[in-house]
């Protein structure tokens, strides 16, 4: 089996995302994670371009990879000067990378109307940069950029640029389908045409713009390509590139290519969501592989099966990429999602208890009056906690008043939030201000409670989202709140529904409290 080489590129093509921008310490961050998961090159930037990227180069020669080689990006020479007097080479040979890595065209329309050379002079200047750059750097691989389009429209001239980059004794040569627009079954005849006129190791650098990155990456692989290029999550310009977090999977499970080790690959979902963290992006959910919803389940129908055998509707075994199976609870629930679910919160629930039946319906009640429990698995689990009879009520709110008040036209609404809390035989009657009505009365709840239970302090309302659902007509329609809370150790949603939108909250809120005190409370 031939050996694939991993080479990620989100530390440059994938900071070409319209949201995306490290700092030089987060590069550095993302490189030692990409080093731990195996990738044989991470390319760390554009030296020639931007003090970031010079920056970068300058930090990581003082860190310590276990394998990974650093590569460098840059353009081919500027025409009308010579290697040794480009600065962009200069510059990449300054950066003491590991790995050189340019790019020269191989489409004649970009020579003719981006460089504004002759085709002839373009060849020279593939040649001569990399012949140059191979007398100084240890290993130079070429991006053969638009190569697939440059076929396309003149595949004997696309031809030629490659046999420029192979007589320059470039280590590898790089087929770029740099606009996305190539699909799978259009890469055999030219992959077919370019190993027969050139013998230098392949790659492929696909781009997403026509959502196919990843199977004309894994295409390529199996008609003998021996580099694979992408980036975590697929970042990247436009649609993003090639998305190494399903490539790599595919690459070792499903061609068989052991391209890193089964203990590496564990670590995919958590560099995923690191990466996703530190580009200030919320991770995709469906994302394949990696994605909260990947290996979640929600018919009653596809639990029931998994249950006997996992495979019936999952490809592979999520936790061999650091997965879970989820399982979601929703009105297209059977029986078996809430046996599932009270196994999974460590209730002991029978198949044929009749309590199981009494969640499922009243499950479908509350969904068919707008609620969700895929984002508020807290609020599923008091449910059933409930109906067994094995939650604790930790307090009650007697009565609650929130509000605002507009004290002139240019300054902002100031609100307050009055609560009255049961807790054993004692009544706490307190009140807060905040910033605006839901954050009141988060707080007034918060100040009524802690002086019974102080651990509520430690926990955070982290995320607070709201659906106006199409129950009712405008300022009438139903409201669902979903809230996110936490603490030093886990996360948790729970959701309130009401016409309402401080009840819906205030349902959601107490909702959080009270799990978080049944939590710590370890019953």
């Amino acid at each position: 089996m031939r050996k694939i080489s991993l080479y990620d590129t989100t530390l440059r093509d994938g900071t070409q995302s319209e949201d995306i921008s490290f700092l030089v310490q987060d590069k550095v961050n993302i490189a030692h994670r990409l080093d731990e998961m195996g990738i044989h090159y991470i390319e760390g930037g554009w030296p020639g371009s931007n003090p970031k990227d010079i920056a970068f180069f300058e930090a990581i020669q003082h860190e310590k990879l276990s394998q990974a080689r650093i590569a460098a990006f840059g353009s081919t020479r500027r025409a009308k000067t010579t290697p040794q007097d480009d600065n962009n080479i200069q510059t990449l040979i300054a950066a003491r990378p590991d790995t050189v890595t340019i790019f020269g065209k191989s489409w004649d329309f970009h020579v003719r109307e981006a460089l504004r050379i002759s085709l002839e002079e373009n060849l020279e200047l593939i040649h001569d940069s990399l012949a140059y750059l191979k007398q100084h750097v240890g290993e130079v691989i070429y991006d053969a950029e638009h190569f697939f389009d440059g076929y396309k429209a003149n595949p004997e001239y696309a031809l030629k640029s490659l046999q420029a980059a192979a007589e320059a004794g470039v280590d590898c040569i790089v087929l770029c389908d740099t606009n996305g627009g190539t699909l799978p079954h259009e890469y055999p005849a030219i992959f077919k045409a370019v190993q027969a006129k050139v013998q230098i190791p392949l790659g492929i650098h696909a781009h997403n713009d026509s959502e196919c990155a990843v199977a004309n990456s894994l295409m390529a692989v199996e008609l003998g390509a021996v580099h694979v290029q992408g980036t975590i999550n697929g970042f990247g310009e436009r649609c993003g590139n090639a998305n190494l977090c399903s490539i790599i999977p595919a690459l070792k499970l499903k061609m068989g290519h052991n391209c890193i080790s089964d203990e590496q690959l564990t670590r995919l979902r958590k560099l995923s969501r690191h990466i996703y963290e530190l580009a200030n992006l919320i991770p995709e959910k469906h994302q394949p592989y990696t994605g909260n919803s990947a290996f979640a389940h929600k018919g009653g129908v596809h639990v029931s099966a998994i249950q006997r055998h996992a495979e019936t509707y999952e490809h592979i075994r999520p936790e061999q990429v650091g997965n879970r199976t989820r399982v979601l609870v929703s009105d297209l629930s059977g029986r078996s999602n809430v046996l599932v679910k009270a196994e999974e919160c460590g209730l002991k629930l029978d198949s044929k208890d009749p309590v199981a039946l009494e969640i499922l319906e009243e499950i479908k009640e509350m969904e068919n009056k707008g609620y969700q429990f895929e984002g508020a698995e807290a609020s599923f689990e008091l449910l059933m906690r409930r109906a067994l009879g094995q939650v604790k009520t930790y307090f009650q709110v007697l009565a609650f008043r929130v509000i605002d008040t507009r004290r002139s036209e240019d300054k902002t609404p100031v609100s307050e939030a009055t609560v009255k809390v049961k807790v054993g035989g004692r009544i706490e009657h307190t009140a807060a201000d905040g910033n605006g009505p839901v954050n009141a009365l988060d707080r007034a709840l918060r100040k009524a409670l802690e002086s019974f239970y102080p651990r509520i302090g430690e926990m955070n309302l982290l995320d607070y989202k709201v659906r106006v659902l199409p129950a009712g007509k405008g300022t009438e329609s139903f409201t669902r709140v979903l809230v996110e809370s936490g603490d030093h150790d886990s996360r948790w949603g729970t959701v309130g529904v009401s016409q309402n939108i401080i009840d819906a909250s205030y349902h959601a809120l107490t909702d959080a409290m009270q799990y978080k005190l049944h939590k710590d409370s370890g019953e």
